[in-house]
C-alpha cells in the first residue's frame, strides 16, 4: 500500500474547448503520468490500481470530460472517495473561457459540441456551464483561457505545478476595467470606481497606475487609505481560511472603469502588502488597451 502523500493527482476538467488537451501536454512535459478522457466511473478503479502498483508513480494528471449528467454524478462520488485516501494529494484544475471564445474555437475547428452534436455550439456550452457550476466552485485552481495562447497556458501551468510543493498557496492580484468585462476566473472582485479618477486630468490620461505620478495621486486621498485599510483587514481574515480549505490559488480582481489607473495602482499596492505573508503575483489585464489614446 502506498504511503501517505505518495501521489500528487491533478484532475483537469472544465469547459469543452477551454484547453484541456494543451493542459495535459503541459503536465506530461512536467513529468506527470497523464490519462485523457478518463470516465469518472473508472476513477475508483484507476486509484485502486495505483495503490497496488510497484512502479514509481508520484505525479498523475487526469483529463475528465463531463459528457452527461450521469458522468457528473459519478465524479462527485469518486472525488469524495479520494479525500478519504491519505496517500493522494488531489487537486482540481478547472479550465474556463468566455462563451464567445468557445463558440469561435468550435467554428475554427468545425467541431460540434459534445452536448449539442446536432445543434448550435452555444446551446451545448450553456448546458455544460450549468452542469459544471458546482465543479468550478470546488476547484483548487480556475484558469480563464479566453485570452491565452497555448504557449501562455503552458507557462501558467508550469508556474503553478512545476514546484515540488503543490500546496503552496498563491495569491494573484489582478487589475481590470469593467468596460471590458469582469474576469471569469476571479474569486473576489472589488470595485474602486468610487475613487477620484486620474483619467480626467490631461497629463495623467495617457499614463497608468504603474507611473509614480498616477499612483501618488490615487493614494493621496483619505477614501483610498480607508478602503485599503478595510480591504487588507478583510483579506487578513479570509485568506487563511481559503488556504485551510485547500485552495492552491486565490484570484483577487480590482476593477475600475478602464483598468488603467485606479485599479492598477491599488493592485500593485495590495500585491506588495500581501506579499509579506503569501506568495503573490500581480497582473494588469487591460492596462495597455487605452494607453496612449
Amino acid at each position: 500500500m502506498k504511503q501517505q502523500n505518495d501521489i500528487k493527482m491533478v484532475i483537469i476538467t472544465g469547459m469543452s474547448g477551454a484547453g484541456k488537451t494543451v493542459a495535459l501536454q503541459s503536465f506530461e512535459d512536467l513529468g506527470y503520468f497523464c490519462v485523457d478522457n478518463l470516465p469518472p466511473t473508472l476513477l475508483p478503479k484507476f486509484v485502486e490500481l495505483m495503490s497496488e502498483t510497484t512502479n514509481k508513480m508520484d505525479k498523475v494528471a487526469l483529463g475528465v470530460d463531463l459528457r452527461g449528467r450521469e458522468f457528473f454524478d459519478h465524479l462527485w462520488g469518486a472525488l469524495d472517495d479520494l479525500t478519504e485516501r491519505t496517500w493522494i494529494i488531489p487537486n482540481i484544475l478547472f479550465l474556463d473561457a468566455k462563451d464567445s471564445t468557445l463558440v469561435s474555437r468550435y467554428k475554427e475547428t468545425r467541431r460540434s459540441h459534445p452536448l449539442a452534436p446536432t445543434g448550435l455550439p452555444l446551446k451545448g456550452i450553456e448546458l455544460e456551464r450549468e452542469l459544471l457550476v458546482d465543479m468550478k466552485a470546488r476547484a483548487n485552481l480556475v484558469l480563464d483561457t479566453s485570452d491565452l495562447k497555448p504557449k501562455e497556458l503552458r507557462e501558467k501551468i508550469t508556474e503553478q505545478f512545476s514546484t515540488n510543493d503543490q500546496h503552496t498557496f498563491r495569491v494573484n492580484v489582478m487589475s481590470f476595467g469593467f468596460k471590458y468585462g469582469i474576469p471569469i476566473d476571479a474569486d473576489l472582485v472589488f470595485d474602486v470606481r468610487f475613487l477620484p479618477n486620474p483619467y480626467y486630468i490631461p497629463n495623467m490620461k495617457p499614463l497608468t497606475g504603474l507611473d509614480e505620478e498616477v499612483s501618488s495621486y490615487v493614494l493621496k486621498f483619505n477614501e483610498t487609505h480607508k478602503f485599503l485599510e478595510k480591504l487588507t483587514d478583510l483579506l487578513s481574515f479570509m485568506l487563511p481560511h481559503y488556504k485551510r480549505e485547500g485552495k492552491s490559488q486565490l484570484v483577487i480582481a480590482i476593477g475600475c472603469t478602464g483598468g488603467q489607473h485606479r485599479s492598477v495602482t491599488l493592485a500593485e499596492y495590495l500585491a506588495k502588502k500581501l506579499g509579506n505573508d503569501y506568495k503573490t503575483h500581480v497582473s494588469h489585464r487591460d492596462v495597455e488597451k487605452r494607453k496612449g489614446h
